[in-house]
């Protein structure tokens, strides 16, 4: 499936009809570039596609959609913010009839069941005039009955690309990260459904929820008069839980946003400060500014991964206790797998033992004797140690997730601690450096301005740790109804065990009950299929990524209950921190990881990647060009930022596998997609003084 042409009418900064074509008829040609400076349109051509493809449901796709329309106040009005400003004015000045926003997307080569077709035409437009939002869907340039009776967004949806696992298209080279990340059961399960989203567990997750409801319902319908009250305090009770919870949630979004507001304010009254302080010049001023701003988040990163490493000090002075912990694992999991079978003690499976021998023509006695001679087998090869017990039973997970921290702790806790300690310090003092620079701009006391600006400076400063104070106190509240929610939640699945299901339901709980059992099983077969294609895909991509020899000798995905976990192994076979790799490397693994997320969901859709090669040095750039972009998708879009997302040596090496190119470029304040031929790019870039701004 390949996008043939795109075309925008009045999309934001995307004034008129803007067309864009990505037709090919060479294979191997797969990547396509559309270049342009920050705040030319590059973020907005994907939200285009986006809301094209999924109007109202894009809030599925991506967590940021759902926060937009909500800060706008509902889809309706997020529908005009996605309108050209300039038209929008026009139309409410009664100077513009043109005031339909639209977006088409047409797709060539694809595979629908029972329907075959050259291409498919998807065209959404919202008509600013009666505010209703239009889909139309053509076949070969035609209306079909299949996508009218099946409807537009569920034809899209199973047919197209389904909205959940949109995200793994369309998706930004930066903030990819995340998947490396993921350390919290919270952060672990949300990426665990959106693998079970790729990996296609979703359908049957979603089916043993709707008959894990279905119990539920079966048993509170059961429930006497007397357990109704109690019944329906507690549900009355997770409900409201639940709202306060998202209250606070919706509180601590807008602190998020005031803090901004106001970390800005006070950037621009800093960078005020500094023009009357001194005679600094705009670049020089502009340098400062973002050797101080990276400084700063240099320095919030190193703190991140100093506390978590304090964290386990105590554990790291524990020494010898350490050790007899690990032992005493070690001890546990060879009990746990070598249970002795007493085939005397389980009558039902001693009397079929006996049965399947008398089939063999071995009379009742010398059966007895043989199952004898087995049990005293099985007793004599199973390890018996009576100072080996059971102290600690943890799980599996347990045990998994403490042996990381023990091999982390011997295997590089030390270097690791060093390392952190001593950047920090680094850190310290080159802020302190850009400070005193900072203060000795300021040194002008006499300047009635810049006193001016210096207490409007400290009244938001303080303003900043009002709303920080405010944010920690609901941080905390939110955690502390989440307590209240889930003991109230344990409370009702305990009381729910007391309802005696009525006769006319026994018969439909039983069915369910199997039903469910025989899905688990599914779900736990298909998770254990898949992780052994997931780690051979993730590290054959590393390995294509990766410059290090060995550094990541083997992958392992594990799965328990709703979680998948990935773990990155060294040549001992140790776990490797994801924490302790750098932020390149980390892209890295997130990039392995999503491009085999991509193969095994078997979907054949264009990939379109923002911010590309962020993070990486020329070595691993060199890689994910020659490896990564040419073989993840048929189609690749590619939005860069030119000379420092994409280099003129890089760009070299993507040559081979270009088909076309286009520069976003600007125009009395609106954008326009221009076409140029590959040998163009960068000699139009330089020409047009084409400079990555800030």
């Amino acid at each position: 499936m390949k996008i043939s042409n795109i075309r925008f009418n009045n999309f934001r900064i995307y004034k008129g009809v803007n067309e864009i074509n990505f037709s090919s008829s060479d294979s191997v040609k797969n990547i396509n570039i559309v270049a342009g400076k920050n705040g030319f349109g590059k973020t907005t051509f994907l939200t285009s596609l986006i809301w094209c493809f999924y109007g109202k449901m894009m809030v599925e796709v991506e967590e940021k959609y759902k926060r937009d329309i909500r800060n706008v106040g509902g889809y309706e009005n997020f529908l005009l913010t996605l309108l050209n400003r300039e038209v929008k004015t026009q139309f409410e000045n009664n100077k513009n009839k043109d005031y339909i926003l639209a977006v088409e997307v047409q797709l060539n080569d694809l595979s629908i069941p029972a329907m075959p077709c050259e291409s498919v035409l998807i065209r959404r437009s919202f008509n600013i005039d009666n505010n209703t939002e239009n889909l139309e869907i053509l076949i070969d340039g035609l209306e079909n009955e299949l996508t009218k009776e099946v409807g537009f967004e569920v034809f899209i949806n199973d047919f197209i690309l389904p909205r959940e696992i949109a995200k793994f298209f369309f998706f930004d080279a930066e903030k990819i990260v995340t998947l490396a990340e993921a350390k919290s059961k919270s952060e672990l399960r949300s990426l665990s459904k959106a693998y079970s989203e790729v990996l296609g567990i979703k359908k049957y997750e979603d089916l043993k929820k709707n008959l894990e409801t279905l119990l539920v319902r079966l048993r509170r319908d059961s429930a006497k008069p007397q357990q109704q009250e109690k019944l329906q305090e507690l549900l009355d009770k997770e409900s409201e839980l639940n709202d306060l919870i998202q209250i606070n949630l919706d509180k601590k979004e807008d602190l998020d946003n005031q803090i901004t507001a106001s970390s800005k304010h006070s950037d621009y009254l800093q960078e005020k400060l500094i023009r009357e302080g001194s005679g600094i010049t705009v670049e020089e001023l502009n340098s400062l500014k973002e050797e101080y701003k990276n400084l700063k988040e240099d320095s919030d990163e190193i703190k991140g991964r100093l506390k978590k490493i304090l964290d386990i000090i105590p554990i790291v002075l524990s020494g010898n206790k350490l050790n007899e912990l690990n032992n005493q694992l070690d001890i546990e999991s060879t009990l746990n797998n070598n249970q002795s079978i007493d085939l005397i003690s389980n009558i039902v499976l001693y009397q079929s033992i006996i049965e399947k021998l008398k089939m063999l023509g071995i009379d009742e006695k010398q059966g007895h004797n043989v199952v004898d001679s087995v049990q005293e087998s099985i007793n004599k090869f199973t390890p018996k140690n009576n100072s080996d017990k059971i102290l600690l039973d943890f799980s599996p997970e347990q045990i998994r997730e403490i042996k990381a921290v023990i091999d982390n702790i011997k295997n590089g806790f030390s270097i690791q601690f060093q390392s952190i300690v001593k950047e920090e310090k680094y850190n310290r003092l080159a802020i302190s450096r850009i400070l005193q620079k900072i203060k000795q701009a300021e040194a002008r006391k006499d300047n009635a301005v810049a006193e001016k600006l210096r207490d409007e400076k400290v009244r938001t400063d303080k303003k900043i740790v009002s709303l920080s104070e405010e944010k920690g106190g609901l941080i905390e509240e939110i955690s502390a109804l989440e307590v209240q929610l889930t003991t109230n939640h344990k409370v009702l699945s305990e009381y729910e065990k007391n309802f005696k299901l009525l006769e006319a339901d026994k018969a439909k709980s039983e069915v369910t009950q199997n039903l469910l059992d025989k899905i688990n099983v599914i779900i736990q077969r298909i998770k254990e299929d898949k992780k052994y294609s997931l780690q051979k895909s993730i590290l054959l991509g590393l390995k294509k990524l990766m410059h290090k020899d060995n550094f990541i000798k083997n992958v392992r995905v594990n799965v328990y209950d709703d979680i998948i976990d990935i773990d990155l192994l060294d040549a001992s076979n140790n776990i490797i921190d994801k924490e302790s790799l750098s932020k390149g490397e980390q892209q890295l693994y997130a990039t392995a990881l999503l491009k085999a997320l991509v193969d095994e969901s078997g979907i054949k859709f264009p990939v379109f990647i923002d911010s590309p090669l962020q993070k990486f040095d020329k070595f691993h750039s060199e890689n994910i060009i020659k490896e990564f972009y040419p073989s993840i998708s048929e189609q690749v879009v590619l939005f860069p930022l030119l000379e420092k997302e994409l280099s003129e040596v890089e760009y070299s090496y993507l040559t081979p596998f270009l088909n076309k190119v286009y520069m976003i470029e600007s125009k009395d304040g609106a954008s326009l997609l221009q076409s140029y031929k590959l040998e163009q790019l960068f000699n139009e870039f330089k020409k047009d003084n084409y400079v990555h701004s800030n």
